[in-house]
């Protein structure tokens, strides 16, 4: 009996040869497939909710989904963009506009939730893709739901979600909550305090050939303090009052917009969505002699080249924080992040070209001492991304005092500063941990955070607090420990005698500068980070100590014996490992450049 498989036997699976074309859309329209595509990895972000006024919360990031689209070729397929949800105009008290739902054909991402508004009970608009935060409440008038309340996400029921809920306000009066972004949910404001909650995170995505960070939430409004920031991917700011209009979300991010700050402040517009399409090329299973045929002589059959779906590990680690200056906090390591050993590894195509980035350390503040030490660069490896540490903080004005946040957070300087909060923006698992707080008056600064362990708070007048400890890895077959933080500057002691720095974090963590003018106690010089270590800067000692600049990052990558590396520029290396590895392959980055796997 004849096969209507053209003699094959077996199960006739999907086949698609569209030569990896990529289309990325950012207005409303069509696109036409390859004649050989069957199947597409899609991209479909919604546009972002538009943020509440007057203390309003921030709007939610529009629903972010990544699937697979079957499809077929030569065939015009229609594409919707949703539109940012307006911002509520300023001086009403309204929540803002659900954003507009994105599609590629029959598939589609939910509009970003509205953010809530002063003293309006949560409500339908507030849900969507990602959910709005809630507003302010100063009234004891009941409400059902209750004013501040929060919208949920996922309003499309997909599975994976689409998004997450907004933060909501269980504080009365100032503040109010994030909107919820694609990557975690919107934090809610903080109980007695005047500090609103920032927007949830958005993902990450390289299916345009470039890591773009996609649908973060809106930061809520305040009223007087400090409003939410906008989460990474496109999110707005909450404004404070008075009069302060939320920023909007990121256009064609899907970012959420910000809650406005009092009074008249209007909340921000919520960003556009997008759909980037990639037409593939995927051949498993059985086909037909008559596919097969038709193919070759168009030119879209494989050729055996590109191997799709081969599993890799990585290190990433970003760059280190520059120290504090003039009793200054220890900078924070750069953020750690590693599928080895035991982790969830990257998928890679081979006869690819992957772009490296391998963040820098950042620079220790020096005279006349008015700023952190700045924060270390980002690295980046394909959908990777480790965030710079934290500077320290310096003890030269209200402001300058607190260490700033990142991969792990900076420490606080002397004179009471506030350390920087680790693992920001949130990731699973955390790549590293908050700084040490300095105390007052004029004791000495507090130890940046490491990847291991947390930055160390003062209990010393004489001593700097140390820098947390960095963490090991053996991914290139023999341990090493990177991405500790810088210790904190000292100060000369009310005797007279010579303050003592912190200790460095283990993992190239610098020293802290000692404390006390001159002779015998020194210039105070923080020490630098070691150079590929992603460690933080140790914090300068006091009068006029500069702190020490941040270490540079690494980027290591692992793959199978059977597959090649090629790097780019040659300062970058290559190796083969010995038993027991098995012969994998390893790429190690010590500066930014690209990886060819083959």
């Amino acid at each position: 009996m004849a096969k209507i498989n053209g003699g094959i036997i077996g199960a006739l699976n999907p086949t698609s040869f569209g030569k990896c074309t990529v289309t990325s859309q950012t207005t409303s329209g069509t696109l036409t497939t390859q004649p050989g595509t069957r199947v597409t990895q899609t991209l479909i972000v919604a546009g972002g909710g538009g943020g509440g006024s007057n203390v309003g919360g921030g709007g939610g990031a529009g629903g972010y989904r990544c699937v697979e689209v079957n499809v077929c070729g030569a065939t015009a397929y229609p594409i919707t963009i949703g539109a940012g949800g307006a911002g509520a105009p300023g001086p009403s008290s309204a929540k803002g506009t659900a954003g507009s739902t994105t599609s590629f054909s029959s598939t589609s991402a939910s509009g970003g939730g509205s953010g809530g508004a002063r003293n309006s009970a949560g409500g339908p608009n507030l849900a969507g893709g990602s959910g709005g935060g809630g507003g302010t409440i100063d009234t004891c008038s009941p409400q059902s739901p209750p004013a501040g309340t929060a919208g949920p996400g996922n309003s499309g029921n997909y599975t994976p979600a689409e998004g997450n809920a907004g933060g909501a306000n269980p504080a009365g009066g100032s503040t109010a909550g994030g909107g919820g972004g694609a990557g975690s949910v919107g934090t809610a404001a903080v109980p007695g305090t005047t500090t609103s909650g920032p927007g949830g995170s958005g993902v990450a995505n390289s299916i345009s050939g470039t890591p773009t960070t996609y649908a973060g939430g809106g930061g809520g409004g305040v009223n007087t303090g400090t409003a939410g920031t906008g989460g990474p991917g496109g999110g707005g700011a909450g404004s404070g009052g008075p009069g302060g209009s939320g920023t909007a979300g990121t256009a064609n991010l899907g970012g959420g917009g910000g809650g406005g700050g009092r009074v008249s402040g209007a909340g921000g517009t919520g960003g556009s969505g997008i759909v980037i399409v990639k037409e593939l090329n995927k051949a498993s299973g059985v086909w037909s002699i008559k596919s097969a045929f038709s193919a070759v002589k168009s030119g879209t059959w494989p050729n055996g080249a590109i191997s799709l779906g081969q599993n890799f590990d990585y290190l990433v680690v970003a760059g280190g924080g520059g120290g504090g200056g003039a009793s200054g906090g220890g900078g924070g390591a750069g953020g750690h992040r590693t599928s080895f050993p035991g982790g969830t590894k990257l998928t890679l195509d081979t006869i690819t070209t992957y772009q490296v980035t391998v963040g820098a350390g950042g620079a220790g503040e020096t005279s006349p001492f008015n700023a952190a030490g700045a924060s270390g660069s980002d690295s980046i490896f394909s959908t990777i991304t480790s965030t710079g540490g934290g500077g320290g903080g310096t003890r030269g004005g209200p402001t300058a005092k607190t260490g700033l946040s990142g991969g792990s957070g900076g420490g606080g300087s002397g004179d009471g500063g506030t350390a920087g909060s680790g693992n920001t923006p949130p990731v699973s698992p955390s790549q590293g941990n908050s700084g040490g707080n300095g105390s007052a008056p004029r004791t000495p600064a507090g130890g940046g955070g490491g990847a291991g362990g947390v930055g160390t708070a003062v209990s010393s007048e004489q001593q700097g607090g140390p820098g947390g400890a960095g963490t090991a890895n053996s991914i290139t077959n023999s341990p090493v420990t990177r991405a500790g933080g810088g210790g904190g500057g000292a100060v000369q002691s009310g005797g007279g005698n010579c303050g003592v720095g912190g200790t460095g974090g283990s993992g190239g963590g610098g020293t802290g500068g000692t404390g006390g003018p001159g002779v015998p106690c020194g210039p105070g010089l923080g020490t630098a980070g070691t150079v590929n270590t992603g460690s933080g800067g140790g914090g300068g000692g006091n009068a006029c100590g500069a702190g020490g600049n941040g270490g540079s990052g690494i980027i290591v990558v692992r793959g199978p014996s059977a597959r090649t590396f090629t790097v780019a520029p040659g300062t970058n290396t290559t190796s083969t490992l010995p038993a027991p590895a098995g012969g994998c392959k390893v790429a190690t980055f010590t500066v930014s450049g690209t990886l060819t796997v083959s």
